[in-house]
């Protein structure tokens, strides 16, 4: 069946051009906007037509119909009073791109009895012509999808040599003109120092809080920038979902990943197809990393948001040795009337002796006796200089095994060049052709070439020596986790003991404190506390020097009650 329509006659017919550009800088500045409106003027009168408007595209494919223009064009063709006949282009790329949409749009028009013209292209109806269309939209399809390909292979290339590609840079950076090649104008991203001072505040804010009240969450993050008066670059509001994207935006640790995801699914792209550019540093890659340790623990599918800034100052933290499981709040009254607040097993409280034979320990008692411990066992300079000394220890021996490795990977990666410059230089000189074959030794050289300079990236990155720690350092630290864990709002208090200790378990006649070295390490070193809701996987610390054979001395640190049920009687029963 065709799907052309037989036009009527000539003097009865009203036409519409339509002309399109793909980018805003042709609309501007190129010739080709009034060259298709010339010719299709001219082809109007050849044909007497009457031409009664032209509906002009600038900046946009014809690979999908997300085209305003193009839609005005579409509705107003359908619309009842008919109020044009044909649609004249100069060519049907210029209509569209995609073989699929472009047979539905004309079947679409159809309908309605209007016909699409290409000035370039005539066809007359029948079945032939439409399959002749159809071959001239596949072909169109394919011109595009090779020009994308080249243009994405360009732009890659321009990004690995550390230009930027045009999109609007992240808050708290500028473009600034890097070189000139011809008329072409080469930028890089450079540090916009006003905006950068915002952008630090987040992570700040985020990371430690105001100093009043411990770190703040992303909704507070937006509210005190809003009420402070800071805006956004168009002059707008913060918003959480921007401050999300912002302490995820790995540019600002000055690596910018361009091609991470398709621009038209938004689905990310093969690893292999990102293009990792080294960009100005705004924020530490330490201080970023644990945000984004931060942004893990904090997530509500992982810490519900009542034990991070809940009023219960040991919440998500204390845990029953007997079953494992958490430990909440629960409350009792005495004949008196007074009310006696508890730690209990929730498996108890929920499913009763068979799920846990359960305790209970005064909430008070145990508040005061974990932050006693730690005051007293933990943050003292000799034992936060011993955890140190340890930490440097394990980190030499890593950094001698890494030093081989690396050995290893560069010479891998020189192999590499060197024999792709062998294959190069035998092809420059006709000593052997670029087959097939060929192509695939080149393609699978440069691979393993990429693989082993990635991974000695990697590998370097993760080597970086660590900053020294003073005795000054120790001496601040300890000072201020003393006085952080004793005094202040439950919600400050509860992030500096987070910071640093995992859980606490309770059996009936032992309370066991659990931490991280690693993470007292991190604290010591940081600018400015708590690393609060920083998850660790490294070995234990402790305060008393107990030896555990079981845990090769990857120690634990020990606070022992009487009995729980003693603790539960009176905070003054604790030793």
């Amino acid at each position: 069946m065709a799907h052309g329509v037989q036009l009527q006659s000539s003097s009865l017919l009203r036409a519409v051009g339509y002309c399109r550009v793909s980018t805003d800088k042709q609309l501007e500045r190129d010739l080709s906007v009034p060259d298709q409106q010339r010719q299709i003027n001219q082809h109007c009168e050849k044909n007497g037509w009457r031409l009664v408007n032209h509906y002009i595209e600038g900046g946009l494919t014809a690979t999908d119909d997300n085209r305003p223009e193009f839609q005005r064009m579409i509705e107003r063709a359908t619309d009842d009073d008919h109020p044009f006949d044909v649609i004249v282009v100069h060519s049907f790329s210029r209509f569209f791109r995609d073989l699929i949409g472009l047979e539905l749009y004309i079947r679409r028009l159809a309908k309605s009895k209007v016909q699409v013209v290409s000035i370039t292209q005539p066809l007359g109806s029948g079945p032939e012509h439409d399959m002749l269309r159809q071959m001239i939209g596949l072909f169109d399809e394919y011109t595009s999808k090779e020009i994308s390909k080249h243009v994405r292979r360009g732009l890659k290339e321009n990004a690995r040599q550390g230009f930027w590609n045009g999109s609007r840079p992240p808050l708290g950076y500028r473009l600034e003109e890097a070189e000139r090649r011809g008329e072409r104008i080469k930028k890089r991203l450079a540090v916009d120092e006003i905006e950068a001072e915002t952008v630090r505040l987040i992570f700040r804010l985020y990371r430690v809080g105001d100093g009043k009240s411990g770190p703040i969450g992303i909704k507070s993050i937006a509210k005190y920038l809003n009420a402070a008066g800071h805006r956004t670059r168009q002059g707008g509001y913060f918003g959480s979902s921007l401050i999300q994207v912002m302490l995820r935006n790995t540019t600002y640790k000055g690596e910018f990943l361009y091609n991470k995801r398709n621009y038209k699914t938004e689905e990310e792209n093969p690893v292999e197809e990102t293009v990792l550019v080294a960009v100005p540093v705004i924020i530490d890659p330490t201080e970023f990393g644990v945000v984004q340790a931060l942004l893990s623990a904090r997530n509500r599918l992982v810490t519900p948001p009542r034990i991070v800034t809940g009023p219960i100052l040991l919440t998500g933290l204390t845990f029953c040795s007997k079953c494992g499981g958490a430990m909440t709040m629960s409350s009792g009254t005495s004949h008196t009337k007074k009310v006696y607040n508890f730690y209990s097993c929730l498996a108890f409280r929920k499913k009763g002796k068979l799920a846990c034979d359960g305790c209970n320990v005064s909430m008070p008692a145990l508040d005061k006796l974990v932050v006693g411990r730690l005051t007293e066992r933990l943050f003292t300079k000799e034992r936060i200089a011993e955890i140190i000394r340890e930490i440097a220890q394990r980190r030499a021996t890593k950094s001698t095994q890494a030093d081989k490795r690396a050995a290893e990977l560069r010479r891998r990666a020189l192999d590499g060049e060197v024999r792709l410059n062998r294959l190069y230089r035998s092809i420059e000189e006709g000593i052997v052709e670029l087959d097939d074959l060929l192509r695939e030794k080149v393609a699978a050289l440069q691979s393993d070439r990429r693989k082993a300079q990635d991974a000695l990236d990697r590998l370097t990155e993760a080597t970086i020596p660590a900053p020294e720690v003073s005795e000054g350092m120790i001496d601040e630290f300890v000072k201020v986790m003393r006085e952080s864990i004793s005094e202040g709002s439950v919600p400050f208090r509860k992030a500096y003991i987070r910071s640093v200790v995992e859980r606490i378990e309770v059996s009936d006649d032992t309370i066991t404190i659990v931490g991280a070295k690693l993470k007292i390490d991190q604290a010591v070193k940081a600018k400015e506390l708590p690393l609060s809701s920083v998850r660790g996987f490294e070995p234990k610390w402790y305060a008393l020097g107990e030896s555990n054979p079981s845990l090769q001395n990857e120690n634990i640190f020990f606070a022992r009650a009487k009995t729980c049920k003693e603790a539960s009687k009176s905070p003054n029963t604790l030793k």
